[in-house]
């Protein structure tokens, strides 16, 4: 990280020296991101790639095994932000290391996200104001995302590792569905909790972090789930890949191309393993097709079709994201979809869907604007009780989070992985 944070330092500096000579700023900036890109996968990738050429070529090279630097992935892309911005002019260049070095181990975010661009806290690194109210929101902020990683994701994680640690044979079809239900509700609550901490911590020290995720499972396209997935990420590539490669101002062969190269590298991004990237071309073929036609077509139907249709693929989607063994992950979609011959239901389901129908039921409405519907509703005919409710929610959530903590050995940390 030291190491990162002054080779892309001295990189703005000089990009911001030669500004005036294309030619070298471009050399620069192109030094930056290879150094940048070449860490990144020296660190993650080296294995995957050996165990490759090792399959391909009946060779027998000994892995690295090398650990993996905590939050390379995230602070990789955030010193890559800062050169890229310096270069096009979207930022002033930091002549403070000390300021640019807290821009790269921001510790809320440093280890699960989101991904802060430069340009977006550029003026806060030196300009930023502490105050009670915004102490308040950030705390406030905080407990929500610690109540959704504790007692949301970490609750329906126990089912979810519960269902994939049967044999396969002895999954029924719809406790496939219900598995990879839970495994959806247990990566958003832990991924977007996680985000909702980092924002909240950034808030007490004065940052204002963009949110990362925007109720998802409402969705009614694979396009509009990934404007509210993981904004943070989908943004990165967006401007620092998809636009510079032409975006949607080009031919339609030019533009599936660039569907195709971003979905890839956000796939690949994710881990070194087929799986994720198969997930990854998965969605650009979605998203080929959608901008195609399939966004026309779906206008014309319900918008519960719409949601139908979209938490289906995203269902699907998910089933390829979490087996890193891909025959597994095949082997278990085939049971979803019925091409297994194996019963509709068992005693197990029952018991499995009765023991977590509330905290299902939970889940289902913390994944909507309900609540904050209600609070609005709350906010129109009385701020006072509006502040009483949610002041008294949220220290229930955090007495119930810290009982959880202290109780319970469960609490994975999914991030880990990636």
């Amino acid at each position: 990280m030291i190491f990162s944070t002054i080779v892309d330092y001295s990189h703005g500096i000089l990009i911001e020296k030669y500004r005036y000579n294309r030619q070298r700023a471009k050399l620069i900036l192109l030094s930056s991101i290879v150094i940048n890109l070449g860490l990144l996968c020296f660190f993650k990738y080296t294995d995957f790639f050996i165990q490759n050429i090792n399959m391909l070529l009946n060779t027998n090279f000994s892995y690295l095994g090398l650990p993996l630097p905590i939050g390379i992935s995230f602070y990789t892309f955030q010193t890559m932000s800062y050169t890229i911005d310096i270069y096009l002019d979207k930022s002033p260049v930091q002549k403070n290391i000390i300021s640019f070095g807290t821009y790269v181990a921001l510790f809320p975010q440093l280890i699960a996200g989101p991904i802060v661009q430069y340009n977006t806290i550029a003026h806060q690194l030196n300009n930023r104001k502490e105050n009670i109210s915004q102490f308040s929101q950030g705390i406030d902020k905080f407990v929500v995302g610690l109540g959704k990683k504790v007692l949301l994701a970490n609750n329906i994680g126990m089912l979810w590792d519960e269902i994939q640690g049967l044999p396969i044979n002895e999954i029924t079809v719809f406790t496939a569905w219900l598995g990879i239900i839970a495994f959806s509700f247990q990566i958003y609550f832990d991924f977007s909790g996680y985000s909702d901490m980092a924002i909240g911590l950034g808030k007490i020290f004065g940052f204002d972090f963009l949110e990362n995720f925007n109720y998802p499972y409402i969705s009614q396209s694979i396009t509009e789930f990934w404007r509210r997935w993981h904004i943070s990420l989908g943004s990165w590539f967006r401007d620092y890949v998809y636009i510079p490669l032409g975006g949607n101002r080009v031919g339609l062969l030019k533009l599936f191309r660039n569907i195709a190269i971003v979905w890839f590298l956000t796939g690949f991004w994710h881990g070194a393993s087929w799986n994720f990237i198969l997930w990854g071309i998965y969605f650009g073929v979605i998203l080929v097709f959608e901008k195609s036609f399939l966004l026309k077509v779906l206008s014309k139907v319900h918008p519960i079709i719409r949601h139908i249709y979209a938490l289906f693929l995203i269902l699907i989607g998910w089933v390829l994201f979490s087996f890193e063994n891909i025959f597994t992950g095949l082997e278990y979609l085939k049971i979803m979809l019925g091409f297994e011959r194996l019963p509709i239901y068992d005693q197990r389901f029952l018991y499995y869907f009765t023991s977590y129908s509330i905290v299902l039921i939970l889940l289902i409405l913390c994944s909507t604007p309900i609540l904050k519907m209600v609070l609005d509703l709350l906010k129109k005919k009385s701020k006072r009780l509006e502040g009483v409710v949610l002041q008294l929610s949220l220290l229930l959530i955090m007495i119930f989070s810290i009982a959880y903590l202290v109780d319970s050995t469960y609490n994975p940390f999914l991030y880990f992985r990636f």
